[in-house]
């Protein structure tokens, strides 16, 4: 991967809004329960990860909370969506912010995007919130849109913060 400085080249600009608008659509899709096009955002070897411990890099050979091929992702979002998880009654509402997004690299078409999730959840009267950088793999598709490849949530708290979860972070 190539590292990418920052950069006001308008080329690199466009880049970095065209991710941006493609992460925030895809937390958009999450609040709103909109799974199925969330899963229409992958591709098919695309992996989903939320590791235990934020700085582990080997997510392969290390115990995660998730490691989603499309398989595991499509039986999540069924478990979301059928009501008999424990997890996932009374369905929670979450609002997620997503900032600091910068584009760490690009190379075979692929462009790396780091950035910081703020995810409040609300559930049985009680707010929880949720701090991670999540780091994105995004492949550019042949329609000049992108599609996920790979993402990474490393939760700042994630020894304490996952009791229980009924959505995907």
């Amino acid at each position: 991967m190539t590292a990418t400085a920052f950069s006001l080249d308008p080329g690199a600009l466009a880049l970095l809004q065209q991710a941006t608008a493609f992460i925030w659509a895809e937390a958009d899709m999450l609040d709103h329960n909109e799974f199925q096009a969330w899963l229409d955002l992958w591709e098919p070897d695309g992996l989903y990860i939320v590791p235990i411990d934020p700085k582990e890099t080997d997510h392969e050979n290390t115990l995660n909370y998730a490691y989603d091929d499309h398989h595991m992702r499509e039986k999540r979002v069924r478990r979301l969506g059928s009501g008999e998880s424990i997890s996932t009654t009374p369905q929670a509402r979450t609002v997620r912010g997503v900032s600091r997004v910068r584009v760490v690299g690009e190379a075979d078409g692929v462009v790396t995007v780091r950035a910081a999730q703020d995810l409040k959840e609300f559930r049985k009267d009680v707010l929880r919130q949720h701090i991670a950088d999540v780091t994105y793999e995004l492949r550019r598709g042949a329609e000049g849109g992108f599609k996920l490849r790979r993402k990474v949530i490393s939760l700042i708290n994630s020894t304490d913060a996952l009791t229980s979860i009924g959505y995907i972070l």
